[in-house]
């Protein structure tokens, strides 16, 4: 009897994991790894200083490795590494001995190249499809599923309905959140083209985003309603987040291995409540106001809903967040009883009240309201530039810089 109560509990458990939709977050340096793991990402993803889609961000080397399973695994966070760049045949003694570095220290790794892919399958190691392979349609996912693909993050260019009829066939991730890019799966020439920097190998520096005029070749001037014409708004899943849960995915993606940690924050800690419960109209719009908070270029739902159209092309060349952060300073001691920071303010100014955010290797990402500054062990109300200062704030180590948060 106990043990057929045993396996009925068993099944349950098995038929949860199964219905339930995993969060994964970007994570392009340490703090924003914390800041992931913090906020109740399920999974994180990240590159390595080489064959990473975002060669700008800091990314993490193989002795790394140590270190993020040691802040994830105890949180049951698993470790997914992108390894989606193109490879060239020079670089293939490289990549495998790199694949022979991590086995055993990620728990999946996110590719698309069939070098890759073979690789591998040598060392048994789990690998998921990458969006760089475009997958569309059902017969591609079957093919990379005979691969032994145990899972493949589709296409971006791709409505619900499809996304339904591909999630009968293997688990499947798609995003949920993030940058779009106007060429399809983002495999774009024109950073390759005007700088030198392929965007197929990580490197785009995003011309896409910059204004642009339309002259002919006698010198006239068309003048555009939106001169970004290349730059799409941010894609965001949330208004309709119950559709996306009974789409049949495994898996949401936020993209964002190039954004502070203040963004891996905000839009994982939504997310996840998004994904745990049926959120009111009312917590759906005190939602979409924390992510209008940090880096965004406004906001679409992407191909999910139908195609796009012109409204959902950005009308900034920069972020449309509706708060910045200036810096403030680092903290240079801190009292762990007492849970004070002392802080030289090396440039601008701080009031009680003012909101902080607080960035660090260790700690992560954190906000925090000033309730009292002290100066000498004395309150006051506000410091400024060259003030040395003690604020009580919990949880935060030395060096962590300090940053002022501005509304626009």
């Amino acid at each position: 009897m106990q043990t057929k109560e045993k396996k009925t509990r068993e099944n349950k458990t098995e038929k949860l994991r199964k219905n339930s939709i995993e969060l994964l977050a970007p994570a392009g340096s340490f703090p924003s790894l914390i800041a992931a793991v913090n906020a109740g990402a399920d999974a994180v993803y990240f590159g390595l200083k080489e064959f990473s889609m975002r060669a700008t961000a800091k990314n993490f080397t193989i002795r790394d490795l140590e270190e993020i399973e040691r802040i994830c695994k105890p949180r049951g966070v698993k470790r997914y590494l992108t390894l989606n760049t193109i490879i060239y045949p020079e670089e293939l003694s490289k990549i495998e001995n790199i694949i022979k570095k991590i086995k055993g220290k990620i728990d999946a790794i996110i590719c698309w190249d069939p070098a890759i892919i073979q690789l591998c399958k040598k060392y048994k190691i789990e690998f998921h499809i990458s969006t760089q392979a475009s997958i569309a349609n059902p017969e591609s996912a079957k093919f990379y599923k005979k691969l032994g693909a145990q899972r493949v993050v589709l296409a971006r260019e791709l409505n619900l309905e499809q996304v339904k009829k591909i999630s009968k066939i293997i688990d499947i991730e798609v995003f949920g959140h993030g940058a779009m890019c106007v060429s399809v799966s983002g495999r774009c020439y024109t950073s390759q083209f005007l700088f030198g920097k392929s965007a197929n190998r990580g490197e785009c520096l995003q011309p896409c985003r910059r204004t642009y005029y339309v002259k002919d070749e006698d010198g006239n001037e068309l003048k555009l309603e939106n001169n970004m014409v290349m730059s799409p708004k941010d894609l965001c899943t949330l208004p309709f987040i119950e559709k996306i849960k009974k789409a049949g995915i495994r898996a949401l993606k936020i993209e964002g291995r190039n954004r502070e940690p203040e963004y891996v924050s905000t839009t994982t800690r939504v997310y996840k409540k998004a994904l745990d419960k049926k959120l009111s109209k009312q917590e759906i719009e005190e939602s979409l106001k924390e992510l209008e908070k940090v880096y965004n270029k406004g906001f679409s739902s992407g191909f999910f809903l139908g195609t796009p159209t012109n409204d959902d092309f950005s009308k900034s060349e920069h972020s449309s967040a509706s708060q910045r952060k200036e810096f403030i300073g680092k903290i240079n001691k801190y009292l762990t009883e007492k849970q004070v920071a002392i802080i030289n303010i090396s440039s601008g100014k701080l009031a009680v009240g003012d909101e902080l955010y607080v960035l660090g290797n260790k700690t992560g990402f954190l906000k925090h309201n000033i309730e009292r500054i002290e100066i000498h062990h004395k309150p006051v109300s506000q410091a400024s530039k060259g003030d040395e200062i003690g604020i009580k704030i919990p949880g935060v180590r030395k060096n962590d810089k300090i940053y002022l948060v501005v509304k626009k």
